[in-house]
């Protein structure tokens, strides 16, 4: 007995010192290192205040209840350093300034892309968490940082799911709001920080609000991580954004039996000249700039509201309540219409070889602008670039994102829709029979839901049937395609938004041009040092950096290949010789730039 009590006691130990590793590294995830750069330099591409308007106008998302306060006062688990310090949330790849301050539109001296809102009917401050967040980059090399507004972010967001590997945001501001709650010195400490003079009356109402906030946060955590939802780990830079939205729209707020796995994540794409393509998104399936914002800003946290207090569907008019803003979101797209592609800085990364990019501009004719070179017509108040949508079993590469849009269904019947509401809507193509709602395509689905959001958004919002074309984009209505293709997009700027191809496999555009047996299967990614010569991120093992392998599901880096053999099945073009790529390289560099003009 006495043996039987002794082995116990041992396992308990072991089981007590096992949980507590697990708790240690959950709390501090494990981050690269930063040092802020000696300047960051911004290209010229908009004004100072399309800029501003574009880091921090709000677009409605909630971050799961979290007020713009608590994060603010939010402390480290284990000391009282403030979360939400720029130079930690630097760590997570978050873009900062040097000795950034506080702003009248950054008054918590924030990240960019982190803004705030009030919804119409409340007082709160909600964090609210921008499209500038992902959709903004930034280059370093020899100590100067170039900021490339509109480019592609290479920060660690989307994950709540705990991991001992660590390095994402969302764990550890988990972890944070975890330590916060239950250690009641952190607790007594940030409700005198949030609350003010207003503590006494206000503490116990402050601990049951954040403690709701709180468990949305672990409940999310929990489904995600024993449902195995994203078993493909982002990492930096990337998100499954369709199937979080899917499975934030219709598995959250409708039912568990439509969780879908999510493993195909995609780099977040750059912005400029996005307002005059046809179709968006990588496989080609959105076409109104208003109903892509609203997808957007929902899959990043907007609230949605499909029932009543009492779970029946809202029905008519009732359809459907959100925080979306659509006056900010409009702004936003405005504005990202004078968004210009960055311009190579040959001051900062290296003269141009003008004699060599005139080669590439050849070599760039003959290979590439047959799918890169979109038609261009004139219509919708806009000049319109149709781009060239490549099938998978052509371009090869990672089928993922493709096939799970086409493939993956939905039960909505939950919802009542009836047909002939749904041909009411400004959803195109109009369906020719009637629509199987347990079977809707996340695609169709997603597109019947903003389209419902946005009818809803804009009558709270006062906007007149005369003013809602220009809201929408253009008088466009909303599209839905579902095709198993890739977008080839124009590369004007290209330079500027490594990784590359969809899925962010490719590390270079040197390695892109090259066989796949010349690709690297694993490399580093997490950092912004910039590669001026193979234009790219640096690649080499750093600590604490991400390994991306691309023999995991949805890494792939097959395709889009130059090398010999018959085209189709992943081969493009015929081999590049190497002194051929490095002519192609240095006329990326100029593509679209004022730095074109000047080649012989």
């Amino acid at each position: 007995m006495r043996l039987l009590f002794r082995l116990l006691c041992v396992m308990g130990v072991l089981l007590c010192a096992g949980l507590a590793v697990v708790l240690y590294y959950v709390a501090n995830p494990k981050l690269p290192l930063w040092s802020p750069a000696q300047q960051v330099h911004y290209l010229e591409q908009w004004s100072v205040a399309d800029r501003d308007t574009y880091y921090f106008t709000p677009q409605g998302t909630q971050v799961k209840g979290l007020r713009y306060d608590w994060f603010t006062a939010l402390e480290l688990p284990f000391s009282q350093q403030r979360f939400a310090a720029p130079e930690y949330l630097a760590r997570f790849g978050f873009l900062i300034d040097p000795g950034q301050k506080p702003t009248p539109n950054n008054p918590g001296n924030l990240p960019v892309g982190f803004a705030r809102h009030q919804n119409s009917a409340g007082t709160e401050t909600f964090l609210d968490i921008t499209c500038a967040a992902c959709h903004t980059g930034e280059l370093r090399f020899k100590g100067q940082a170039v900021r490339i507004d509109g480019g592609s972010a290479q920060h660690v967001l989307p994950s709540s799911v705990p991991t001992l590997r660590g390095g994402s945001f969302g764990q550890a501001l988990v972890a944070s709001l975890a330590s916060t709650y239950y250690n009641p010195w952190k607790f007594e400490r940030f409700a005198r920080e949030v609350l003010g003079p207003d503590y006494e009356a206000r503490h116990q109402q402050l601990r049951k609000e954040f403690k709701g906030s709180l468990d949305t946060f672990l409940k999310v955590a929990w489904n995600d991580t024993h449902r195995g939802l994203y078993p493909t780990e982002e990492g930096p830079g990337r998100t499954d954004a369709f199937g979080r939205i899917a499975n934030a729209s219709f598995g959250d707020a409708i039912s568990p039996a439509n969780y879908r796995v999510a493993n195909a994540p995609v780099d977040y794409p750059p912005l400029w000249d996005m307002w005059t393509f046809d179709w968006v998104q990588w496989n080609g399936s959105a076409k109104q700039p208003m109903a892509r914002n609203i997808g957007e800003a929902l899959g990043v946290g907007a609230t949605l509201n499909f029932f009543d207090p009492n779970r029946q569907p809202l029905m008519g008019a009732d359809r459907y309540p959100s925080s979306v803003r659509v006056h900010d979101l409009h702004l936003i797209e405005e504005t990202l219409q004078r968004l210009e592609p960055p311009a190579w800085p040959e001051a900062l990364l290296g003269t141009i070889d003008k004699p060599l990019a005139a080669k590439g501009r050849a070599l760039f004719s003959e290979n590439c602008a047959g799918c890169h070179v979109p038609r261009v017509t004139q219509g919708e108040g806009r000049y319109v670039q149709h781009l060239k949508m490549l099938p998978v079993a052509f371009i090869g590469t990672d089928p993922g994102a493709a096939n799970n849009i086409a493939d993956h269904r939905f039960d909505l019947t939950a919802l009542q829709w009836n047909q002939q509401e749904l041909e009411q809507l400004d959803v195109e193509p109009k369906p020719t029979e009637p629509l199987d709602l347990s079977q809707m395509s996340v695609a169709r689905g997603l597109a019947y839901v903003t389209a419902f959001v946005g009818n809803r958004a804009y009558r709270d919002a006062g906007i007149t049937p005369a003013e809602r074309p220009q809201l929408d984009g253009f008088g466009l209505p909303i599209g839905v395609r579902e095709l198993r293709a890739y977008k080839a997009r124009p590369l004007a700027g290209v330079w500027a938004t490594a990784p590359f191809l969809h899925n962010g496999s490719v590390p270079s555009i040197y390695q892109l041009l090259s066989p796949q047996d010349e690709r690297a299967t694993t490399f580093y990614k997490g950092t912004f040092e910039y590669d001026p010569k193979h234009l790219g991120y640096r690649t080499e093992a750093f600590t604490n950096g991400f390994q991306f392998d691309t023999r995991i599901t949805g890494n792939h880096n097959s395709g889009h290949e130059f090398r010999s053999g018959k085209l189709g099945n992943g081969v493009i073009g015929r081999l590049l010789q190497p002194p051929e790529r490095w002519a192609l390289l240095e006329y990326l560099k100029v593509l679209g730039g004022p730095l074109e003009s000047q080649l012989p």
